[in-house]
């Protein structure tokens, strides 16, 4: 993985410490290791990551070891205050106001650098102190998936889980039918039952002591709904979960169910194989893979983040937004820029206008995908978006790549064209400076409040369920 800005720079700090602590001028150094002095103060700034070679030729000049100058410790107390401040104005939070950042020169003072930063501290606890109530959601949430990030989403032991247990129920090929899913409950001991009383805080119900897995109505045989929620029922029993100590282990366990689902519903093999042949066809598309294993758009496109990269060399983005614009999942490792609030979360923030992600809410069609290249200040993304109704409103889902990576893509040849500045607010959460002052202290809004902000979540041992309907409902169950 390449460094980050803040290690360039404090490795960029720790050869210029070494360099004036020696009495060398950038060219002195620079004809030293062979690069020219303005060579060395890229490297020096922070601006390019110096070759191995050049670092080594860089600590004998100075007599320290390499390990010395790749340590993360910023070598004086200026370049401490200097390297938090680069990160202050790195973050989202500083970035949204739109605001320039402070370039530090050699001539300004370490008081100068200190009250900035103590007006980013304020800065950031007060964002903090804005979300408090579901910080511990969000963080863990955040955690969680900057952790998939760092393996591509792809968890190797859950797939190996699903494939055996496939192979264990007879499933061969092609889509996952439904007699195989009973196979499987079977072989593990559990009967699907579908019950029309399920407590309204809980997907389903494993009834541990009489081996049943209850699920609602809507589930029956004909639709997406049974095999998916009884794969997530079957996967704590064979992942070996238990009740969840924390949020965090809620929501990792929550995540290990719905990938093994999707493993079993596309299995890795056959999902590859249909995967490469579409990209060595430059035909890949959302729709056709959905098509081929009879799963949701969601559930298709969610898959392509466990398999693209790791198996296609393919890097790219997945979200689901709501008809106000609002994220309500989201996953990438192709740097797409979105907003975050100050613990890192994306759930939640609202998606700039300009991605097609929120604008094709606004076509005629919606029948099919569509496409659109969106112009960011991290580069250019292609995307494709699908939108669709459900009982809670509208959403769209949509799977995007660089630019250079559009080549493998159906849709590639649009011609459609967005520009985002976000997380610049005046891209478009900002009016522009005239329509402000022109409404300035003549709008009163009345805003609509949201009233899950004020409705605590059920406690018991599972986050949201509420223990008492769960057990009143096993009860009657279990003497029926």
């Amino acid at each position: 993985m390449p460094p980050t800005s803040i290690e360039l720079s404090t490795l960029g700090h720790r050869i210029r410490h070494q360099r004036l602590s020696h009495g060398y001028t950038l060219d002195d150094l620079g004809e030293i290791v062979g690069i020219a002095g303005s060579q060395l103060s890229l490297i020096e700034n922070g601006k390019r990551e110096p070759k191995l070679s050049v670092l080594q030729a860089i600590a004998a000049a100075t007599g320290v070891e390499v390990t010395e100058l790749l340590s993360n410790e910023p070598p004086t107390r200026r370049a401490a205050l200097e390297i938090e401040l680069e990160r202050a104005q790195s973050s989202t939070v500083f970035r949204q106001l739109g605001v320039p950042p402070v370039k530090v020169t050699k001539g300004m003072p370490d008081e100068t650098i200190e009250s900035i930063l103590g007006l980013h501290r304020e800065l950031q606890r007060r964002e903090r102190e804005a979300i408090a109530t579901p910080e511990e959601a969000r963080r863990a949430n955040t955690e969680l998936r900057l952790q998939l990030r760092k393996v591509d989403n792809y968890l190797e032991d859950i797939e190996k889980l699903a494939e055996k247990q496939l192979k264990a129920a007879g499933h061969v090929s092609g889509a996952l039918t439904h007699r195989s899913v009973s196979i499987m409950a079977e072989q593990l001991g559990f009967e699907l039952i579908y019950a029309a009383d399920l407590p309204h805080s809980a997907r389903s119900v494993t009834d541990l002591e009489n081996g049943r897995i209850y699920l609602p109505p809507a589930s029956i045989p004909g639709g997406h709904g049974l095999r998916s929620m009884a794969l997530q029922a079957m996967a704590h029993r064979l992942l070996g979960h238990k009740p969840p100590t924390d949020y965090a282990d809620f929501l990792q366990q929550r995540l290990e169910i719905n990938y093994f689902a999707a493993c079993c519903l596309m299995p890795e093999t056959a999902s590859v194989a249909f995967l490469s042949q579409a990209k060595k066809d430059r035909n890949l598309a959302v729709e056709d893979f959905r098509d081929a294993f009879g799963v949701t758009h969601e559930a298709a496109g969610m898959r392509m983040t466990n398999l693209l990269t790791r198996h296609l060399d393919i890097p790219l983005h997945f979200m689901r937004v709501d008809g106000s614009g609002a994220i309500s999942r989201f996953y990438e490792n192709d740097a797409l820029p979105v907003p975050q609030d100050v613990t890192g979360s994306v759930e939640g923030q609202i998606i700039c206008k300009h991605f097609l992600a929120r604008s094709a809410f606004s076509e005629q069609n919606r029948t099919t995908e569509h496409y659109q290249y969106t112009d960011t200040p991290a580069g250019t993304f292609w995307c494709s978006t699908q939108t669709g109704t459900t009982a809670d409103g509208e959403f769209s889902i949509t799977v995007g790549v660089p630019f250079d990576d559009a080549k493998w893509f159906r849709g590639r040849e649009t011609q459609k064209r967005g520009a985002s500045t976000c997380p610049d607010e005046s891209c478009c959460r900002r009016a522009a400076p005239e329509v402000a002052e022109r409404w300035a202290g003549k709008a009163w809004p009345s805003a609509r409040v949201h009233m899950h902000m004020f409705s605590p979540l059920p406690r018991g041992a599972f986050p949201g369920v509420d223990d008492n309907e769960v057990f009143d409902f096993l009860d009657r169950h279990a003497l029926g």
